[in-house]
């Protein structure tokens, strides 16, 4: 069976952001790189498509050009175990130039959208008392990055 795994289009950073995006998670690293070549779509020496792995799972990275950006439509989830690493990876992802945006959701400096997820939110919108999933809801609805004393908080009443 064919693997699947992303591929995202650049303007001109991709190899940059392949190099941040292996610093901030465990178990990744780079895998290659195609670079152009005389007459290539770039300039001679730079990278055309880096391949990297993020945890494990492969990324293409292309340095394509302005025509296509990327937008909310597609973004990358972290499933995160606690606050601190809710903090960690908010944090490094908005840092230089990346921008908060709400329930979770964020952009890096590249314009990427993650989505910083702890997997107390489930436990509380999932939760077994219908009101306490309301009330827990509500309060995600209001959050920029996720806090899971306050969703829990939000959960207990």
């Amino acid at each position: 069976m064919p693997k699947i795994h992303p591929f995202l289009w650049f303007n001109n950073q991709a190899e940059e952001a392949a190099n941040f995006y292996v610093s901030l998670f465990p178990n990744s690293k780079l895998l290659s790189d195609h670079r152009n070549g005389p007459g290539g779509s770039g300039p001679e020496g730079s990278v055309l498509t880096i391949d990297f792995e993020l945890d494990g799972q492969r990324v293409t990275a292309l340095n394509g050009g302005p025509m296509f950006t990327f937008d909310e439509a597609v973004s990358f989830v972290i499933d995160c175990d606690g606050q601190a690493e809710v903090d960690h990876y908010w944090n490094a992802l908005i840092a230089d130039g990346g921008s908060p945006s709400q329930c979770g959701w964020c952009k890096d400096r590249f314009g990427f959208s993650w989505q910083v997820i702890p997997k107390q939110l489930f436990e509380t919108i999932g939760g077994e008392d219908p009101a306490g999933r309301q009330r827990a809801m509500a309060a995600m609805m209001q959050m920029v990055k996720l806090d899971v004393a306050a969703l829990q908080a939000a959960y207990a009443g």
